[in-house]
């Protein structure tokens, strides 16, 4: 009895299916996306240029946090993240009289408001622990960009009777401009715990 010999399967169309499945994958399959804090850097200072620059201490809203997490603001303890939070407000809200205790204002012309408005001088210094966990820095950071996304968006709908988010580019930066977000962060040390 003489042996068959089985049929070949035709593959050459299998690479082809497997490279249209391999794009299909790639296509609708969706990436994470890494997340970060926006933050613009300050740019890098001329050979000549001085780096220290003397800041007047009532202009300065010094945020630290320690390795537990617990958080000092002006040598000050702080409850919860809703109080740094409304501290933060307070701190750099322009619709206030000149108070000592609170940063020095000036008063400049934003184009696209009619009245000359006040701006504060001041800025929210944060340094953390080496020790402090990542969550919880970002946790704070959180809470002092929210300070300044609350208190824009109040200003727009006093200026402009809108929504900050509403608003056209220009009137943004309008309110940019009354309210800079003015976050330095420090290098961490270790300070240790509560």
């Amino acid at each position: 009895m003489a042996k068959r010999s089985t049929p070949e399967i035709n593959a050459s169309s299998m690479a082809d299916i497997a490279f249209l499945l391999l794009i299909f994958f790639l296509v609708t399959t969706t990436m994470d996306v890494d997340t970060g804090i926006q933050r613009q850097l300050p740019p890098i200072p001329e050979k000549d240029q001085k780096t220290d620059v003397e800041v007047n201490k009532r202009n300065v809203y010094q945020v630290l946090v320690n390795s537990r997490g617990t958080i000092s603001v002006n040598n000050h303890w702080v409850n919860s993240l809703e109080e740094l939070r409304e501290g933060a407000k307070e701190f750099i809200n322009c619709d206030r009289a000149d108070d000592p205790d609170l940063p020095e204002m000036e008063e400049i012309v934003v184009e696209g408001i009619k009245t000359p408005v006040k701006t504060s001088k001041g800025l929210i210094s944060l340094q953390n622990d080496r020790g402090t966990t990542y969550g919880r820095y970002i946790e704070v950071q959180n809470e002092l960009v929210a300070a300044y996304n609350e208190i824009r968006n109040e200003a727009a709908r006093k200026y402009f009777n809108k929504p900050y988010d509403e608003l056209s580019d220009e009137q943004q930066e309008a309110i940019r401009k009354i309210y800079p977000q003015r976050i330095s962060e420090a290098e961490p040390k270790n300070y240790g715990g509560k």
